[in-house]
């Protein structure tokens, strides 16, 4: 797999390519830092997990029951 970050409004969002599947996988929490704009990384992770919670409350299937996949922090 290949880690190659994406740049968005100046704002670095981890990514990795699974060359044996042809996928590419982002760090949510990343998007959501950028989106919500949030001061820093742990408030953004806490804001996605908060979310996470009141949609499934809410009877949507955001995302499958696994753990979360884990990513090089890099310079975040």
């Amino acid at each position: 797999m290949q880690h190659l970050p994406a740049q968005f409004e100046d704002h670095a969002i981890r990514r990795v390519y699974d060359e044996g599947a042809e996928t590419w996988w982002f760090s949510v929490v990343d998007i959501v830092h950028v989106l919500t704009q949030q001061p820093d990384y742990q408030t953004a992770r806490k804001y996605w997990n908060k979310l996470k919670e009141r949609l499934g409350k809410e009877g949507s299937q955001l995302v499958t029951d696994c753990h979360q996949l884990k990513m090089t922090a890099g310079s975040l």
